[in-house]
């Protein structure tokens, strides 16, 4: 099997860590700031979407080279707005797990998501090996559960 997902069953020490509560005030305030900085893109995003002047007659597309440019344009500012939206739920839910006391929390196989993780993703939701897991359309915690301490590719090499 990979490294990625020997870490998984490996259950690697760091991983135990429990964070502080200064260490939860941290990652709240990141979370906080990430959520002000995006919705001042999103906000800026849409006022520039709506701003085109339709009295001026040079804003008009008048080829249709123009026009697909106007809607490549549009669709551009509707993507980033969709994925900026989909960050802001991310860190709003992240913000309840706070309060509800599972922050920094794998929502796969329950245990502690490294530090470093939520300081590059403070709404992380999974381990990497989970969120590796995930993105390769499979589950974390089948795959834990039905593991028996062996790996295919081992041998007598340690790392």
């Amino acid at each position: 099997m990979d490294l990625w997902l020997k870490e998984i069953m490996g259950k690697n020490e760091t991983n135990k860590q429990k964070l502080t509560p200064a260490e939860i005030k941290k990652f709240k305030a990141m979370l906080l700031a990430k959520r002000t900085e995006i919705l001042s893109n999103v906000t800026s995003m849409e006022t520039e979407a709506l701003r085109r002047d339709r009295s001026d007659l040079s804003n008009m597309p008048i080829h249709m080279a123009d026009l697909g440019t106007d809607n490549y344009e549009i669709e551009n500012i509707l993507g980033l707005m969709d994925s900026e939206r989909k960050i802001l739920l991310e860190i709003y839910d992240a913000l309840r797990r706070i309060e509800d006391g599972t922050y920094g929390i794998c929502e796969s196989l329950g245990e502690q998501i490294p530090k470093e993780r939520l300081k590059a993703i403070p709404w992380a939701r999974y381990c990497v090996a989970c969120a590796t897991l995930l993105e390769k359309g499979l589950h974390a915690k089948k795959i834990y559960e039905e593991f028996d301490g062996t790996f295919p590719d081992d041998s007598s090499d340690e790392d």
